[in-house]
């Protein structure tokens, strides 16, 4: 349901196609995913999806695939 909205962040933000979000587009490793682009990566999650991430969750969000299952526990299933 979120899918479309989860991946055009991730496009949108570092330049990337469809193709190239799987399980080894992940922090320090994808380009332009540095601090700033967490940082950014986070607001942009946060607006689009009216939520509010607690630090931890901020801290583990550190690649496209484990982002889905932070993401669940606010109730937001990308799937």
């Amino acid at each position: 349901m979120y899918l479309k909205a989860y991946n055009d962040i991730f496009k949108n933000l570092f330049g990337v196609s469809e193709q190239d979000l799987n399980a080894e587009f992940n922090f320090g490793v994808a380009p332009g995913w540095d601090s700033l682009g967490h940082m950014e990566l986070i607001a942009k999650l946060e607006d689009e999806f009216d939520i509010m991430l607690e630090t931890d969750d901020i801290t583990h969000f550190g690649g496209y695939e484990n982002g889905k299952k932070i993401l669940a526990k606010y109730g937001i299933e990308i799937n």
